[in-house]
């Protein structure tokens, strides 16, 4: 039996980058990589039930949006293999109102309503907005890459349009949060957490574009917090490889989206809006240091 030190599933073409730099990370380790997509997901799915192959450690970047792959997770889990971003402990990661009712006890969260699905409830009792401010974000509790938020919402009827957009899913109302400024930017982050490390970057809403924070910015502008709060949101997930977004409002941060799982990982040099070139290459090599350090 070949036993593989990292089990990856991908089956996004814009991944290609970063499994590039996966690889090369695991082979100046002396460590292998198999690379499952779905152009040999049915052969080496049955490699791995036959025991012709094997792998210490198992990412799944491929089931969210694929349920062939479910197979594949279940095989990792029946095989306790160490799960970098374990199946169930991400499925309750993808639930907004999950996470927020998680996280908004041990951490400073936006003043938030939860309401329920149209599906179940097509009138909703009476809400009391005032508390949000003049605006507010609607989110579905499921969904990534900004799908079905509204950002700048005003007034009721928005969220009684928004929530038959989807209409099988909770909706969040989160209070806007206003940032500081930190010199001429605000302050504004988006933080990944990876095996252990973490990386934050100053996050433009606007443009979505990434810039690392430096550690001169970390002590300046005091924001070694941001490492602090996002290790509180990884024992609190359970997930190794995740995003957030923070704000640093004039009492202190606020998490304001809370886990992103599975995360974009394009790089910065082919699309404006990827993680840093640097970042990606930093992330490849806590991923390939975490394989090296199992045992089995």
């Amino acid at each position: 039996m070949t036993t593989h030190d990292l089990c990856l599933a991908w089956n996004w073409e814009h991944d290609a980058s970063f499994v590039d730099l996966l690889e090369t990370a695991c082979r100046g380790r002396a460590r292998s990589l198999l690379q499952i997509t779905p152009a040999n997901l049915e052969r080496t799915l049955g490699d791995l039930v036959a025991g012709r192959d094997g792998a210490r450690a198992f990412l799944d970047r491929a089931s969210e949006a694929d349920p062939r792959f479910l197979p594949l997770v279940d095989w990792a889990r029946n095989r306790a293999l160490l799960s970098i971003n374990p199946y169930e402990d991400a499925r309750r990661a993808w639930d907004k109102v999950a996470m927020h009712e998680a996280l908004f006890a041990v951490l400073r969260t936006p003043y938030t309503l939860v309401i329920p699905p149209f599906s179940e409830q097509p009138s909703l009792e009476p809400l009391d907005l005032a508390p949000l401010g003049a605006r507010f974000s609607i989110k579905p509790a499921h969904g990534g890459g900004g799908d079905g938020v509204i950002l700048e919402a005003r007034t009721l009827d928005q969220v009684l349009a928004a929530r038959r957009q989807y209409p099988q899913d909770k909706y969040l109302l989160q209070q806007s949060v206003r940032p500081v400024a930190a010199g001429r930017r605000p302050a504004w982050f988006r933080v990944i957490h990876s095996a252990g490390e973490i990386y934050p970057c100053w996050w433009d809403i606007r443009t979505h574009v990434y810039t690392p924070v430096t550690a001169a910015e970390e002590s300046h502008y005091n924001l070694l917090k941001l490492r602090d709060t996002m290790k509180t949101i990884a024992r609190v997930c359970g997930l190794g490889l995740f995003s957030t977004e923070i704000g640093l409002a004039d009492d202190g941060l606020v998490v304001v989206d809370y886990v992103n799982d599975p995360i974009d990982l394009r790089l910065q040099s082919r699309s404006p809006e990827g993680v840093p070139d640097d970042i990606a290459r930093f992330i490849a090599e806590s991923l390939a240091n975490l394989a090296a350090s199992v045992r089995i």
